[in-house]
């Protein structure tokens, strides 16, 4: 009886040393599963195992090792016999903007958004900007490739900085699986050819200043000077997604012509980019609707990449946004 009692007295304490753990875990969660919802789910479930689990811990390692045990296992399980998350790039080519938007493929098929400060390192800034970068959409989407337990590996030792012994250890496996897992995990990121973005100036924040203003006024000639000419846009939960300016163009005029005379609000940052709530008017013609978060990728001044998530019954809540836009 005394080791359950053991745990009792040290219940308070034993909470607040795992909630230290709580935005770490949640970071290395969601690049393990590409949902925030899922990592949320993970570490709730990591927090559970390990309190069950308190009274035989013996301490013969760090606290935090033995959550991110936990942790793996919990990822590993949930990730057992599953597709991989995706963005709609990664299913297949670009379509006509004129064309079928495709089908609407369920909420597991896509990476998910997350708001930074659900991730946020604290501390040193230089790790701030790496925890940032490895959790942009483009990053987590290229880690979906890798088998599960590949995929820890690379996170753990990559991501993370452990040591190929500690991961080792973790894993319950060798020094040397753990290298050869390192090195075919890298070369299959070297072939996504993820490059890191640089950090957001004053300029560049002008510049999503004048985006907010150029597309609720629907200014083509503005959304031309922000917008490169190569930039992609894509729309979870549809497949399609368009490759070019024009194209893009031709679809805000063309389909989604809807969007006209939207408000667009500035939310906290998603996966390290800049992030907006957008609401379009209503089909009532009272009062707006919600219709996507925006995640933009910017490079060299101008927007590449506009990724528009619709799922706005999850996602608006967890950036702070009301379902409900009066105007």
């Amino acid at each position: 009886m005394a080791e359950p009692q053991r745990t009792a007295t040290a219940a308070p304490e034993l909470e607040q040393q795992f909630e230290e753990y709580r935005r770490e875990l949640t970071a290395y969660c969601y690049r393990m599963l590409g949902s925030p919802f899922e990592a949320e789910d993970a570490v709730q479930d990591t927090f559970i195992r390990a309190w069950r689990a308190y009274d035989r811990f013996e301490g013969r390692s760090a606290l935090r090792s033995w959550l991110y045990r936990i942790a793996t296992n919990v990822c590993l399980d949930m990730l057992a016999g599953r597709e991989r998350r995706a963005r709609p790039m990664d299913l297949g080519p670009s379509r006509d903007p004129l064309g079928p938007i495709g089908g609407v493929l369920p909420e597991v098929t896509w990476i998910e958004p997350i708001p930074d400060t659900s991730v946020a390192s604290e501390g040193d800034p230089a790790d701030i900007v790496a925890s940032r970068e490895t959790i942009r959409l483009a990053f987590v989407a290229a880690l979906q490739h890798l088998p599960p337990r590949q995929r820890a590996v690379l996170i753990l030792a990559e991501v993370l900085r452990w040591k190929a012994s500690e991961v080792a250890e973790l894993l319950e496996t060798t020094v040397a699986s753990v290298n050869s897992a390192l090195q075919r995990a890298r070369a299959t990121l070297d072939e996504a050819n993820v490059t890191a973005p640089a950090k957001l100036g004053e300029e560049d924040k002008e510049l999503l200043a004048r985006y907010v203003e150029a597309f609720e006024a629907y200014d083509m000639d503005r959304l031309t000077a922000l917008i490169q000419e190569d930039a992609t846009q894509s729309m979870p939960p549809y497949e399609l997604w368009l490759t070019g300016r024009d194209d893009i163009f031709k679809w805000w005029f063309g389909p989604g012509i809807g969007c006209q005379g939207s408000k667009v609000i500035p939310v906290v940052a998603a996966n390290g980019s800049p992030a907006f709530g957008q609401y379009k008017p209503s089909e009532t013609g009272e009062g707006y609707e919600p219709w996507a978060i925006q995640v933009l990728e910017i490079e060299d001044g101008k927007i590449v990449e506009l990724t528009f998530f619709l799922a706005t019954a999850t996602l608006f809540p967890l950036f702070g946004l009301p379902l409900e836009y009066p105007g």
